[in-house]
């Protein structure tokens, strides 16, 4: 397994609970990838070092995996964003309308006016812009949307597919859950003690602070590789997109914002949210706090990438990556990283499980596993 997030330990647990032997590396001094968490020594706040990650999903078995290694409380991720002087509440709904419009409206009411508001000539949006426009109108986009994915994605709305926004709901109710799925929640003692314990098995070899070789993969069987799939190849054909995140840390005495994440929409403001780490644990009682402001701008060789962008450029070179890695054999290519999309953790999980069963029945009908369990494209 080359890499010790999610990808790497499932499919490494799966693999040696069926009685193989495996060896897991990392270049990181610490399991868990980017959903690293750790306790800041001056304030005892459980930190999400690389930005805050919350759990959410449908998934029954997922959600039963994850709570066999950690025990999960109950956590809802209810949003506020600065914008013009005044705080609301994300995703936009009711409370947000009535609010920005200075208006009492009911749902109904509600659906007619944003209707009102929209931009109906537009009948098949194409770019983020465009959905923007055709479903909540002019005011609510320029407030809550067009500055914010000008600083998160580094180009204009219009550039952008229109596939991004509608993971973003309106809601003509007063739910500021952000998110809708029936299981939601946040490990007690953090993703990373998950994650130890996942890969907490006899038949599991785990070595940080190592870097694994292409070279190296005649020595295994078969390789998991969760790296960069451009990586793999030396970059030699050039570069995939990722869009990276600074933060600038910060500690404050009390209570800094009074929630989780406070968003800011508008241009002028250069960071994109503050993120305030001990409401991520609301059981806890902590004197100071950990935030973090965070920037977000284009990736470069030496940093960590989170965002894959996707755009034309991006999915020609991918193309040209992945017909070259479906020649390969003794190589599954897996996560975020490995088949460049932007998954959640509960999805990572999924198909980390689904690739260790496919392997696991490759194997037994001795067949090769093919190089990308879920195709990239």
């Amino acid at each position: 397994m080359v890499g010790a997030g999610l990808s790497g330990a499932v499919i490494g647990r799966t693999l040696a609970e069926a009685g193989h032997d495996v060896s897991v590396v990392d270049a990181r001094p610490h399991v868990a990838g980017n959903c690293h968490t750790e306790r800041c020594p001056d304030t005892g706040v459980l930190v999400h070092v690389y930005g805050p990650h919350i759990f959410h999903t449908d998934d029954a078995e997922v959600w039963d995996y994850v709570n066999r290694f950690e025990e999960f409380r109950p956590y809802r991720n209810r949003v506020k964003a600065t914008t013009g002087g005044q705080v609301y509440s994300l995703p936009v709904n009711l409370h947000t309308i009535n609010q920005f419009f200075g208006k009492t409206l009911r749902p109904s009411e509600a659906r007619a006016f944003i209707e009102a508001q929209a931009d109906t000539s537009i009948a098949e949006p194409q770019t983020f812009e465009e959905q923007a426009l055709r479903f909540v109108g002019p005011d609510l986009y320029e407030a809550f949307f067009k500055g914010y994915t000008e600083k998160q994605w580094g180009c204009h709305p219009s550039e952008l597919p229109a596939s991004i926004l509608k993971r973003l709901p309106v809601r003509f109710n007063y739910d500021d859950n952000y998110f809708f799925h029936r299981f939601q929640g946040m490990p007690t003692t953090g993703y990373t003690a998950m994650v130890a314990r996942i890969l907490d098995h006899p038949r599991i070899a785990v070595q940080l602070e190592t870097r694994f070789s292409r070279d190296q993969a005649g020595e295994f069987d078969h390789v998991f590789y969760s790296g960069p799939l451009d990586g793999w190849y030396g970059y030699d054909m050039g570069w995939l997109g990722y869009r990276t995140l600074d933060f600038e840390r910060f500690v404050d005495d009390g209570d800094h914002q009074g929630c989780a994440v406070m968003n800011y929409g508008e241009v002028a403001v250069p960071w994109t949210r503050i993120t305030e780490h001990k409401h991520f644990a609301p059981w806890e009682d902590h004197d100071r706090t950990v935030c973090y402001r965070e920037y977000s701008r284009a990736c470069g060789p030496d940093d960590i990438p989170y965002y894959p962008i996707r755009l034309v450029a991006e999915k020609a070179l991918l193309a040209d990556y992945v017909a070259r890695a479906e020649a390969e054999r003794g190589v599954t290519f897996v996560g975020r990283l490995g088949t460049y999309r932007y998954l959640d953790m509960d999805v990572t999980i999924r198909e980390a499980l689904d690739t260790a069963r496919r392997f696991l029945g490759h194997l037994q009908a001795g067949t090769p596993m093919s190089a990308f369990a879920v195709r990239p494209l």
